[in-house]
């Protein structure tokens, strides 16, 4: 688990996030920087070994803040494969800015994935089977129409997941990461529909309580069944 003589309040990252982010003059550049707090305190947790459980088998979340974390583990190992699949199959017609904003995203997710790895240590659940043949990866409207789904489900997915977290400091990096998703489902969003305001739009913030959406596990998992090709079993998770 995490290590106890770590610097674990975040000050120091979300300070120097704060300082990027105002001489920030670019989107890309916020994106890029945002994941950066991430990544530092990755740097500041002990490693684990790996897991050595077989890939694509089912696969126990556990209970308490384990099921919480391994949650998330899963949700993140979905978006690091398909991001790093985007990257790695430019679709027809892809710009150079959508290269750079995908690949950041990409970069982000892959931090996301592997610190929550780190983080729990032994009882990460093992790497999951994902299947992509719904996507057309030659497609910008495939590529693009799927990334809003995941990351408009990630963000509802940690809205929803959160009430469900007792240690404060697992809550606060919960708190980091979805920042950073909800900065990736905006800026997917802008791509689809630039110059609106699409990116809360009132099907992911509720125009009664100016909120996003949250959804419970057992409202997320179904909803990746068809890209998460191993059985997971959600444990005590609601």
């Amino acid at each position: 688990m995490l290590d106890s003589d770590a610097d674990t309040d975040g000050s120091e990252e979300l300070g120097f996030l704060g300082q990027l982010t105002r001489a920030s003059s670019t989107r890309r550049q916020f994106l890029t920087w945002a994941g950066v707090t991430v990544a530092f305190v990755a740097m500041g947790c002990s490693k684990s070994s790996d897991n050595p459980t077989t890939p694509g088998t089912s696969v126990n979340l556990g209970t308490g803040d384990t099921a919480v974390l391994n949650y998330a583990y899963a949700l993140e190992q979905l978006e690091a494969a398909f991001y790093t699949q985007v990257v790695a199959t430019p679709y027809t017609g892809i710009s150079g800015t959508e290269v750079e904003i995908l690949r950041d995203i990409r970069d982000h997710e892959v931090i996301h994935r592997d610190f929550l790895k780190m983080a729990l240590g032994a009882m990460a659940i093992a790497d999951l089977s994902v299947s992509f043949t719904s996507v057309d990866f030659t497609s910008r409207a495939s590529v693009l129409g799927t990334a809003k789904t995941f990351e408009d489900l990630g963000v509802s997915a940690y809205n929803g997941a959160g009430k469900l977290i007792t240690n404060p400091v697992y809550l606060t990096l919960a708190g980091k990461i979805v920042s950073v998703e909800a900065r990736h489902a905006s800026v997917i969003r802008d791509l689809l529909a630039p110059k609106t305001a699409s990116f809360a739009g009132n099907d992911v913030v509720a125009v009664s309580t100016g909120l996003d959406v949250q959804r419970s596990p057992s409202q997320v998992l179904p909803l990746t069944s068809s890209f998460v090709t191993t059985t997971i079993n959600r444990g005590d998770l609601p």
